[in-house]
């Protein structure tokens, strides 16, 4: 065995970015939507709706997203108590969400330059569907009214249409808009409301307007919506429960009937940091060996006296270790190489993180 330390320069950094699609069976659109009854009327009911990508009873069937439904005064949903109004399930959706994008509990939500919304519908993405962020650009999302094949619209978020993401903190934000492919169909793609709502890729949210959604001004043409809503219909009583998340759920699930062929495609975006570490056994280094073939071990002598003059080695594996001789790593060459004074040897070793 032979030690030799590492230089600065044997020392490499690379980064790569890895995209693939967020949905259960690598599948790149998410077409069909079913709920479980069990969970809506449940405990987490009042906050939030799960969608699978099979019957809730099926094998296989995997939670791919939720809905949640916000209001800032907590209008469309039951009180928690009649003696305190207004403080509901939708105002603790829209404060948890305030607090986890804007950081301000004070802070109105911006959809669009001039635009601020009251109330939003917030699609999570199912944690163990991706492992870092999602991807902007990839989100074609279609909402229908009653009448997919008539009505209905294409989301994306602007991400091709600005040079620079909207900040909040560190976090990225893109409005959501009219269009495709991180594309605006015509103009800026915002309704007389302001956007459609925020892409919020390094948390995985997609925060929906719900007055855009609301707005029935003008009638939707499949894949060619412009500044319009489907007329989703939000219920904004007081201490009523409005069953919003339920209102989106279906007017999602009724695009499967659309002819776009498209309902909701997204995928998720991870950077992969290499280390690389290059090892360098120059001509004269590491010629011999401490393996018993090499050494007597009575009297710790050369066995052979041409192993003194014409040695020969065939490295196994590269271990790197600290100043305290603790082994951190072991990495096993795919075959022996041979070594002897008249030879030398790179070894590229990858670490991934």
């Amino acid at each position: 065995m032979g030690f030799k330390r590492f230089d600065p320069e044997d020392f490499v950094v690379s980064a790569d970015t890895v995209t693939s699609t967020v949905w259960s069976g690598f599948q790149p659109s998410l077409n069909s939507y079913f709920s479980s009854s069990v969970q809506k009327e449940g405990t987490s009911g009042p906050y939030y709706l799960n969608v699978f990508q099979t019957g809730s009873s099926v094998q296989g069937s995997e939670i791919q997203f939720a809905i949640a439904f916000g209001d800032e005064t907590g209008r469309g949903s039951v009180d928690f108590d009649t003696a305190v109004p207004g403080v509901s399930p939708s105002r603790t959706i829209y404060g948890q969400y305030r607090t986890l994008v804007l950081e301000d509990e004070n802070a109105d939500f911006p959809f669009g330059l001039n635009f601020t919304g009251s109330y939003f519908y917030a699609l999570n993405v199912e944690r163990a569907r991706y492992k870092e962020k999602l991807f902007p650009g990839s989100m074609n999302l279609v909402i229908s009214s009653s009448n997919p094949q008539i009505d209905s619209i294409t989301l994306t978020d602007n991400s091709n249409e600005v040079t620079l993401p909207q900040y909040f903190g560190t976090m990225r934000a893109y409005q959501v808009i009219s269009g495709s492919d991180g594309t605006a169909y015509r103009g800026n793609g915002f309704s007389f409301s302001g956007s459609y709502g925020l892409f919020l890729p390094d948390i995985s949210v997609i925060l929906l307007n719900g007055a855009t959604l609301d707005d029935s001004s003008l009638p939707g043409t499949s894949g060619l919506n412009d500044g319009c809503g489907i007329g989703l219909g939000t219920n904004l009583t007081a201490n009523i429960n409005g069953d919003n998340n339920s209102k989106l759920f279906r007017h999602i699930s009724a695009s499967s009937g659309n002819v776009n062929g498209k309902i909701f495609e997204l995928n998720s975006q991870e950077t992969i940091t290499s280390d690389f570490v290059f090892v360098r056994t120059r001509n004269s280094e590491f010629n011999y060996s401490e393996n018993p073939s090499f050494i007597s071990g009575s009297t710790g002598e050369v066995i052979f006296n041409y192993f003194i003059n014409n040695p020969q080695t065939f490295p196994t594996c590269v271990g790197m270790y600290n100043d305290s001789n603790e082994l951190l790593a072991a990495a096993k060459l795919s075959r022996p190489i041979s070594k002897d004074f008249t030879k030398e040897a790179l070894i590229r070793v990858k670490l991934d993180f």
